[in-house]
């Protein structure tokens, strides 16, 4: 065994020669800064951070006027101040070490990654990511790690008990589901696009999902297979989502809910695979661009706003139902607000169980009846704008998916 007093100098040193053998082979040999460099100042550093706050601010110090020096002699060769911040950034995980050699190691390992992939990192910014993109990535940084922080994270008395902090949570979650889809459908390829993209699109909401692939069915008989089988992968998605928000909002309704969404999912999986018969190999002018994906924006920040809004409307309108005719009429509201969005519904249903307004029980039938309506919905969206067969198809998944998962609801209930 070795001894814990020893562990922290293993770690600076073993991150020092990391750097260093990383700096060492993609440097040019007249650097100033190469392997020998980075481990003594990793050991600098875990010295340092024995001798206490004083001697570590002397030893960065004295680096930063080394690679200060180092960097005046060199600039012209190469103008770049990656190298001079990973030697300061050594010695500070090398104090690091001294109270924490496993965060020591892991960041050393994040370091020198970072530095070996420059090309890959250089490559991806300036030629595969796109400037909607970018501008996407930053409103979803900003909304995840400024905006979510600041907001209190309890109920809301005069607000029906509504958490704004979980709101804008549930619309973070969203965005960042849309981004993953949106993700999947450039890293997998445009042949790949149309049942990736009908999958994502049911994280978001699978009625519009089925609704698109109805009129690209009815525009393109060729792809009417593959339409179905996107139309039907956006209901996995949807109860996939569903099970989330759920464990996310309370987690006590998950063992009477997971017999319901097991067959729910394994129900959706089994209408894929029956429509895969009716598939063809979809032309190459009918894929999706990988060029016009890129300039899409990866998510839609209003549908995200709406849906928390939808949410919280369906928690006031309960709540008012609830406090006027009891909680058969809040069940009912919250059953009924399916037929606009099945995830803002069974949100709802799942925060009205945490203030206590509905019984578990209540809660799992008030999603059952939100998913029973927004199928209506999915229905009706299948009809409208397609051809016969894709409309009958999906009516009748819906009717049996629905079947399903009352039929879980029923099984879960019975065995508790």
């Amino acid at each position: 065994m070795i001894e814990s007093s020893v562990l922290p100098w293993i770690a600076a040193l073993g991150v020092g020669l990391l750097i260093g053998i990383e700096r060492e082979r993609s440097q040019p040999p007249e650097s100033p800064a190469g392997l020998r460099s980075f481990v003594l100042a990793a050991l600098a550093g875990a010295t340092a951070g024995v001798l206490g706050p004083a001697a570590l601010g002397v030893v960065l110090a004295a680096f930063a006027l080394l690679t200060f020096a180092g960097y005046t002699q060199t600039r012209k060769a190469d103008p770049g101040l990656t190298t001079e911040f990973a030697l300061l950034l050594t010695v500070l995980i090398g104090a690091l070490a001294q109270q924490s050699p496993g965060w020591a190691a892991g960041l050393g390992v994040v370091v020198a990654g970072i530095l070996a992939a420059k090309t890959t990192l250089h490559g991806f910014v300036r030629h595969v990511l796109s400037t909607q993109e970018l501008e996407s990535g930053l409103l979803l940084a900003a909304a995840a790690l400024v905006v979510l922080p600041l907001l209190p994270d309890q109920p809301i008395a005069w607000l029906a008990g509504l958490n704004l902090h979980t709101l804008w949570l549930l619309a973070v979650l969203v965005m960042a589901i849309q981004s993953v889809g949106h993700v999947a459908v450039r890293a997998f390829g445009s042949q790949r696009g149309l049942a990736l993209s009908g999958l994502a699109g049911g994280f978001v909401s699978s009625t519009a999902t089925i609704a698109s692939m109805a009129q690209r069915a009815r525009l393109d008989a060729s792809l009417q297979g593959d339409c179905l089988r996107a139309a039907l992968l956006s209901n996995l998605a949807t109860v996939v989502e569903l099970s989330v928000l759920i464990a996310l909002i309370d987690p006590a309704l998950l063992p009477g809910l997971l017999p319901a969404v097991g067959l729910y999912g394994a129900g959706a999986l089994l209408a894929v695979g029956a429509t895969w018969r009716l598939a063809r190999s979809a032309p190459q002018s009918s894929a999706l661009s990988d060029q016009a994906e890129a300039a899409r924006r990866p998510f839609q920040p209003l549908q995200a706003l709406l849906f928390a809004a939808l949410l919280a409307g369906v928690l006031l309108a309960a709540e008012a139902a609830r406090s006027m005719l009891g909680s058969d009429a809040a069940l009912a509201a919250t059953g009924l607000a399916g037929f606009a969005d099945a995830h803002a519904a069974a949100a709802s249903a799942a925060q009205m169980a945490v203030n206590g307004a509905f019984s578990s029980w209540q809660a799992l039938l008030a999603i059952g009846l939100a998913l029973a309506t927004n199928a209506v919905s999915k229905i009706v969206a299948g009809f409208a704008g397609a051809q016969w067969t894709f409309g009958v198809v999906n009516l009748a998944a819906q009717f049996g998916l629905i079947g399903l998962f009352w039929l879980g609801l029923w099984l879960g209930n019975a065995q508790a």
